[in-house]
C-alpha cells in the first residue's frame, strides 16, 4: 500500500509539472533552464553538476524536459503496478531531482524536497527485483530500515512544523491568534476557507493550540508500541484531511498520508486480519543485512544534524537575550558543537534536496497583498488578467486545485509579499508582452486572437474576506483595495533601425517614454 501510494504521488507530481513545464522553464518559458545552467557553470568553480545535480547538463532543450516528465509518469505507473519497484523508484528520484533543480524558484517548495526524501527512504524497503515479489538471488530485504526511516521522516515533518512556530517567537502563534489570519492569508484559499474563517474567535484559538499539540506531542507516539502508534496515525490522517478541506497544497497532504501508512502493519488493517496467515515463501534473508542498516544510520545522522540546524536558525537573532541567558547559550552550543564541523558536509548534500528541514508557516502573515497583471492595447483602457486559481475578481468563488500544484499562482503569492525579491516577474511580464502561448496558458487565459497586448502593468491590491453582511449584500467573497502600482506601463521596445536608415535628430522635445521590459 505504501509503495503504491507513493507511486500515485509521483504520478500526480510529474503529471502536474508536465502541464506547466513549457511555460515555466522551457526555452520560451519564464526562467529558461539552458541559459541558467550556463550561468551556473560560469560561476561555480569545479564540478558544477554537483552544485546543480540534474540530467539536463547532458541535454537541456525542451524535448529533454518533456522526456523527463514522460519517464516519470511511466515509472510511477510501474511502481503502482509493483514492477521493478526499486529501479523505478531510483529513476523517479533522479528524474524528479533533475526537474526540481531545473525548475529553479518554481520547484523550491517543501513538498518537492519531501517527495525526494520519501523516495530515498522508500528505497530501503524493496529488493533489487524486476518483478513483483522476486528479489535477485531469491533474497528478501529486511524492511525495518526503510520503515524506521519513513517514521523518523514523519516525526521530523510534524515536530519541526510545530517547533519552528514557537521558536520563531511569532506573536500570533504565541497568543493563539494565528488561525484568525491563516484562512484568508494562505496562498490559495478555498470557498470553505471563507466559512471556517467566520467561525467564532474562540474556535480559532482552540484550533491553534490543538494543532501545536498535534505537531509537538503526538509525533512522539510514532515510536510507541501497538495502539498508541495507531492513534498517532489516526490523528495525523484527520489533521491532513482538515488541511485538504480548507486550502490548496498540491500533493503535499497526500504525501504526508503516505508517510502515515508507515505507522501501520498488516494486522492493523481489517482486510489483512481477515486473511489467513501467509505461507513461507522459502526465500532466504538478504545477504549483508548490515549494509542497509549502516546506510540507514548515516541517513538518520544527517537528518538529525539538518533538523538541529533548522531549529537553530529559526530563532530570530535580534530576539536573543544579550545577558547570555538560554538564547545565546543554545545558539552557541548548537553552532559550535553540531553545525560548524558538519557545515561543509551539509553544503555538499544540500543540492540533492533529499535530507531537508521542514516547517510551514513559521511566521503567520497577517495581511494579504496581491499582484494584479493588467494589460492594454492603447495605454488608456486596462483589463486584469484572470489567473486560474489565485484571487482576482472579488466576486469569483475561490477554486479547488488539489492535487494539482499551480506553481505560478503559488509564486505570485510569494511575489506579492516581497516584490523586489521576485526577479522572475520581469521575464514573466516580458513573455506575456511577447505573446508566448505557454506562459499565457499558465495564467489561465488564451492569447488574444488580435495578438499580445501593447502595454502591461503590475497593480498592487490588498485583499480580505468579506464579512457575512457584505457577502449577503454583494455576493462577493473578497473585498479589495487598490494600494498602487508596482510598475508603470511596460511595453516591448521596437528594435532600433540600422544607422543609415535612422532619421536625422530633431531639436523638438521628445515625448516621455513609458517603461520597458525589452
Amino acid at each position: 500500500m505504501l509503495l503504491r501510494l507513493l507511486g500515485l504521488v509521483h504520478l500526480i507530481a510529474f503529471g502536474s509539472l508536465w502541464l506547466q513545464v513549457d511555460g515555466l522553464v522551457s526555452s520560451r518559458g519564464i526562467l529558461p533552464v539552458a541559459p541558467w545552467l550556463e550561468r551556473v557553470d560560469a560561476i561555480v568553480e569545479g564540478a558544477a553538476w554537483l552544485r546543480a545535480p540534474t540530467l539536463l547538463w547532458l541535454w537541456s532543450d525542451d524535448a529533454a524536459l518533456h522526456f523527463l516528465c514522460a519517464i516519470g509518469v511511466l515509472c510511477a505507473l510501474a511502481v503502482m503496478a509493483g514492477v521493478a519497484t526499486f529501479w523505478m523508484l531510483a529513476i523517479l528520484w533522479v528524474g524528479y531531482l533533475s526537474l526540481a533543480v531545473a525548475g529553479q524558484t518554481f520547484l523550491q517548495f517543501q513538498w518537492d524536497a519531501l517527495l525526494l526524501e520519501t523516495t530515498l527512504c522508500a528505497l530501503f524497503l524493496v529488493p533489487f527485483a524486476w518483478r513483483p515479489g522476486v528479489g535477485l538471488g531469491g533474497a528478501a530485504p529486511d524492511p525495518r530500515p526503510g520503515i524506521w526511516l519513513l517514521r523518523v521522516l514523519l516525526f521530523k515533518l510534524m515536530f519541526l512544523s510545530g517547533a519552528v512556530k514557537l521558536l520563531s517567537l511569532d506573536e500570533t502563534w504565541l497568543d493563539g491568534s494565528a488561525l484568525e489570519y491563516h484562512y484568508w492569508t494562505q496562498p490559495l484559499p478555498l470557498a470553505s476557507s471563507w466559512f471556517v474563517h467566520h467561525l467564532p474567535a474562540w474556535t480559532h484559538r482552540l484550533s491553534s493550540w490543538t494543532m501545536l499539540a498535534i505537531e509537538l506531542v503526538v509525533p512522539f507516539l510514532i515510536f510507541a508500541p501497538g495502539r498508541a502508534r495507531l492513534v498517532a496515525a489516526a490523528v495525523f490522517v484527520a489533521f491532513q484531511a482538515l488541511i485538504v478541506a480548507t486550502g490548496n497544497y498540491g500533493f503535499f497532504n497526500l504525501l504526508a498520508l503516505v508517510l502515515c501508512v508507515s505507522l501501520l502493519d498488516d494486522g492493523a488493517l481489517r482486510l489483512a486480519r481477515r486473511r489467513p496467515a501467509a505461507k513461507p515463501n522459502g526465500r532466504q534473508p538478504t545477504r549483508r543485512p548490515w549494509l542497509r542498516w549502516a546506510l540507514a544510520v548515516i541517513v538518520l545522522s544527517l537528518s538529525f544534524v539538518v533538523s538541529v540546524r533548522e531549529l537553530v536558525y529559526t530563532v530570530p537573532r535580534q530576539e536573543l537575550r544579550p545577558d547570555n541567558t538560554w538564547g545565546p547559550a543554545v545558539l552557541e552550543t548548537a553552532e559550535g558543537l553540531v553545525l560548524e564541523p558538519t557545515a561543509e558536509l551539509l553544503e555538499w548534500i544540500a543540492p540533492f534536496r533529499s535530507i531537508s528541514g521542514y516547517g510551514l508557516f513559521r511566521v503567520m502573515t497577517t495581511s494579504r497583498p496581491e499582484i494584479a497583471v493588467e494589460v492594454s492595447d492603447d495605454g488608456a483602457s486596462w483589463r486584469e488578467l484572470a489567473f486560474r486559481f489565485k484571487p482576482g475578481d472579488p466576486a469569483r468563488r475561490p477554486r479547488w486545485a488539489t492535487p494539482h500544484m499551480p506553481r505560478l499562482d503559488w509564486q505570485m503569492w510569494f511575489a506579492a509579499l516581497a516584490p523586489r525579491q521576485a526577479g522572475w516577474l520581469q521575464p514573466f511580464t516580458q513573455r506575456l508582452l511577447e505573446g508566448e502561448p505557454a506562459v499565457w496558458r499558465l495564467v489561465g487565459e488564451d492569447l488574444p486572437t488580435t495578438g499580445p497586448p501593447r502595454f502591461l502593468r503590475l497593480a498592487y491590491h490588498g485583499y480580505r474576506f468579506t464579512t457575512r453582511a457584505e457577502r449577503r449584500e454583494s455576493g462577493a467573497w473578497w473585498r479589495r483595495e487598490r494600494l498602487g502600482e508596482l510598475t508603470g506601463p511596460l511595453q516591448i521596445e521596437a528594435p532600433a533601425p540600422p544607422a543609415e536608415a535612422r532619421p536625422a535628430r530633431r531639436s523638438a522635445p521628445r515625448r516621455q517614454s513609458t517603461g520597458s521590459v525589452g
